[in-house]
């Protein structure tokens, strides 16, 4: 019999599951162990947070530069205005809802009494560079190897994607779940962990009403558009839904996407081209999780949740995303070091995130798949005939 391992979202869960049981009578010196562990691992991703920004980002901002004209010009447009709709009515969403369900604080209670617990020792691993002069370097390089004609520095920002991947892949997802151990645990501890996962259940059903509505309303403004009932358009990828509910992956999903968006009316040429590169830049579903979440956090923490500085990171959160696809996790780990630089997080609240994120990480690709349908839809009533000759995604 082939045995069956238990994936990222279960093993997640029973991190968390098994934190909030065990915290209330390990002793001090194990919970002290845990506290350790998690103060070294922060600090190594704290290292990397820089280096993953320019690994994702800078060579994504290049391959799109490289791309086939007016027609990509327009489906990046679509796709990056159909995140920000996303993300904005999360905000709105979660500003409204929130507060209801959320006590102001009540995880800032837990940190103080967390900070109690000293790990047995800490060793330093500051960050080649600041969060945001990664941003603006992996902005520079990317649009920069869009512009010149050689391919040796992309040979090498694409080597070290493959290397940021790699890290990933074999050393941040694995570890995660004892990260998050870590953290729930201390809470337990502290008396604070029940209360905090009673919360998470709470905006883990609002999250995936919002799914829902994002759907409906991109259905709604792609059916007005091509004149068709937009919950039969809705319905008719089901199956592209169904299926990235399975793989948690767009790209794996592509194949069905491709041939549920032709059922629907989408021309085979623009659904060639719309698709693949849709399931790399719209992240509408991820992105209304992160900004959901984010604000839950901060909620809890007490901190003010202004539009202001909300809609900045909105706006840059649009934009890393697009380093997401193709990496375990991409989604999230492309956005901490946003979180990080302009929202204040810290290794507590990274932990959350992270936890949050990943517990319903396949309805936020599916809300990403089944999404890109509408985009095509809309792609397909204005694109004519003018088609690339070859899509590059």
């Amino acid at each position: 019999m082939k045995k069956r391992r238990i994936g990222l979202i279960g093993r997640i869960v029973i991190a968390m599951v098994a934190g909030g049981a065990l915290g209330a009578w390990l002793p001090e010196w194990a919970v002290r162990g845990f506290v350790t562990f998690n103060g070294l691992f922060s600090q190594y991703l704290g290292f990397l947070i820089p280096l993953l920004i320019v690994g994702l980002v800078a060579p994504a901002i290049a391959e799109m530069g490289r791309g086939a004209g007016k027609m990509l010009l327009m489906t990046m447009a679509l796709a990056y205005a159909a995140t920000l709709v996303s993300g904005l009515a999360s905000y709105g969403v979660s500003v409204g809802v929130f507060p209801e369900l959320i006590e102001p604080g009540s995880f800032a209670g837990a940190a103080e009494k967390g900070a109690e617990l000293q790990p047995y020792f800490s060793v330093a691993v500051p960050p080649l560079m600041e969060v945001m002069t990664a941003l603006v370097f992996a902005f520079m390089l990317g649009l920069g190897m869009a512009c010149i004609p050689g391919d040796a520095l992309r040979d090498v920002c694409r080597d070290f994607r493959q290397i940021v991947g790699k890290t990933i892949e074999r050393t941040i997802i694995p570890l995660l779940p004892l990260f998050i151990f870590g953290i729930v645990l201390g809470m337990s501890y502290t008396g604070q962990a029940w209360a905090v996962l009673s919360v998470f259940i709470k905006i883990i059903g609002v999250i995936f009403v919002l799914h829902v509505a994002v759907l409906v309303l991109q259905y709604t403004v792609a059916g007005v558009l091509v004149r068709k009932n937009p919950f039969a358009l809705l319905w008719g990828m089901l199956p592209a839904y169904v299926t990235a509910l399975g793989t948690q992956s767009s790209a794996a999903t592509i194949p069905v996407t491709l041939r549920q968006v032709q059922h629907i009316g989408v021309r085979q040429e623009v659904a060639g081209f719309v698709v693949p590169l849709c399931a790399t830049i719209h992240l509408s579903g991820s992105t209304l999780k992160i900004v959901a979440c984010a604000i839950a956090i901060m909620l809890m923490q007490g901190s003010p949740v202004a539009f202001g500085p909300m809609l900045g990171f909105i706006l840059m959160l649009g934009v890393v995303m697009v380093a997401a696809p193709g990496v375990p996790g991409g989604a999230i780990m492309a956005a901490l070091g946003v979180l990080q630089s302009m929202l204040g997080f810290g290794e507590a609240e990274l932990a959350l995130m992270i936890a949050l994120y990943i517990t319903m990480d396949n309805f936020g690709t599916a809300c990403n798949v089944t999404g890109d349908g509408a985009l095509a839809l809309i792609i397909n009533r204005f694109a004519g005939k003018a088609m690339p000759p070859q899509a590059e995604a």
